[in-house]
């Protein structure tokens, strides 16, 4: 049998998981690493540190799990938290740490400039969207006002998945998904890099080429191999952003089918079979053939449980390390003996900024409403639902946008109907917007008293 071999780069771990040619998994594992934040606003992962620190361990240890031979792994598929910009020199070193996705936020001053300079209405012909700061472009151009010496000695600007690529082969290569959050410099019709978005940030032959996500980009060279424990050869796949995988994995793949993924931020992927209108929210062509998806994002969710669990969870997690109950379980716990509203007290998730369908760098994480009767159990409370009706804003936003598009599955509100689908990850809340499956998945998934406060707020089942 051959077997595939599939690691993925998220925000705070990494997992890679080792699988046969009928989809049984022989081996995973995972590797926690931290996130840095130098400043205010700023997301950044050391790309050598992290990135390829984490896949050549996890691909050690998937092979040294199992009783695979790497002469037997037919292939290498890789996804990650994207877009990031990473410059790299010519000589494919990088040359600052990785800029993450939309939970950065530096970028608004270069936003401002290209809605001037190309003007709204065209980068939402070309690109699919407005710029936000889930948008790539305005990353790279503020290297270019910011860190004028990086940006003389960079030769490529990269994400997650191509930089691995690129280490394991030699060879540059992005994804159609991921290309198209690198607005303004993607033409979603056209597929490409565009010349007239490009000219106010780089040249498009510093961009990597995209291809699709199952296309063979290269071929693990000899470096490469000594280094993961990999046999020369093997072939590599472009791969994807994270979501997009998940969404495939979770069994999201008819149009009109809808993934909420409860990671350290919300990521929401729709299907459609045609090009659906953007504005707020981020058309992309989607890994599957023929399909387009839709996104939305929020930028912290399972961030602001971790920051809850470290800030005010010490006795949990000393009870955790000692061998007792999970930390975030025991934190649930005391969370669903709050009756629903927390008792007046009322959380803003925007700890970061927020994307969608806000699109606010600069919106502020709000707890409003504390009273002496309030106790740490209501504030954890407060924001799992401060989350939970984040995420039925961005689903009744998309379904109403969905009125408009042509290939979508109809419109209707967010308690449209729809089929349940269970998931092999976490529960599934049944009825996506305009009808298909609405499937949970990701940790915050797991948590079975925040995905009840979701369907509660959606007013749906799980």
């Amino acid at each position: 049998m051959s077997y595939f071999l599939g690691i993925d780069i998220g925000t705070y771990s990494s997992k890679g998981v080792l699988v046969g040619a009928d989809g049984r998994i022989i081996a995973q594992h995972s590797i926690p690493h931290d996130l840095d934040i130098p400043e205010p606003g700023w997301a950044e992962h050391d790309a050598e540190g992290v990135w390829w620190h984490d896949f050549v361990n996890l691909s050690k240890a998937l092979l040294e799990k199992s009783d695979v031979g790497a002469g037997e792994v037919a292939a290498v598929g890789t996804s990650g938290i994207a877009p990031c910009v990473l410059p790299l020199s010519a000589e494919g070193r990088p040359l600052r740490p990785a800029i993450l996705y939309g939970i950065d936020t530096r970028a608004t001053a270069e936003i401002e400039q290209l809605n001037r300079e190309l003007g709204v209405d065209w980068i939402v012909e070309h690109s699919g969207c407005e710029l936000s700061a889930q948008s790539a472009g305005p990353k790279i151009l503020w290297i270019k006002h910011h860190e004028p010496e990086v940006w003389k000695q960079a030769r490529y600007f990269v994400t997650s998945t191509s930089y691995l690529v690129y280490r394991l082969t030699g060879e540059l290569a992005i994804d159609h998904y991921t290309a198209a959050f690198y607005g303004p410099l993607y033409d979603i019709a056209e597929r490409g890099w565009s010349k007239e978005g490009c000219a106010p940030v780089c040249r498009p032959d510093q961009l990597a080429e995209p291809i699709w996500t199952t296309d063979v980009a290269g071929r693990v060279s000899a470096e490469a191999a000594a280094e993961t424990g990999l046999v020369k050869g093997t072939p590599v796949i472009a791969g994807t952003a994270d979501a997009a995988s998940e969404a495939v994995s979770a069994g999201v793949l008819e149009p009109g089918d809808t993934m909420v993924m409860y990671g350290s931020s919300v990521f929401i992927i729709r299907l459609f079979d045609s090009r659906p209108r953007g504005g707020v929210f981020w058309p992309a062509p989607s890994i599957l053939p023929g399909t387009f998806a839709l996104a939305a994002g929020m930028s912290t969710t399972g961030a602001i449980t971790q920051w809850f669990r470290e800030e005010f969870g010490a006795e949990e997690r000393a009870a955790e390390e000692a061998g007792g109950e999970n930390a975030y379980a025991a934190l649930a716990r005391e969370a669903a003996d709050i009756p629903a509203g927390a008792e007046g007290l009322l959380a803003l998730p925007y700890f970061s900024g927020e994307r969608t369908p806000l699109n606010d760098p600069d919106a502020r994480g709000v707890i409003a409403g504390l009273t002496l009767r309030h106790s740490r159990a209501h504030v954890y409370r407060a924001l799992l639902e401060g989350v939970a009706f984040g995420v039925r804003h961005n689903l009744e936003e998309m379904a109403a946008s969905a009125d408009g598009n042509r290939g979508g599955a109809g419109g209707g509100g967010a308690g449209g109907g729809g089929a349940a689908r269970a998931d092999a990850t976490g529960p599934t809340v049944a009825g996506a917007p305009g009808g298909g499956a609405l499937v949970a998945i990701g940790g915050g998934a797991a948590n079975r008293v925040w995905m009840q406060i979701v369907a509660d707020v959606l007013g749906r089942e799980h």
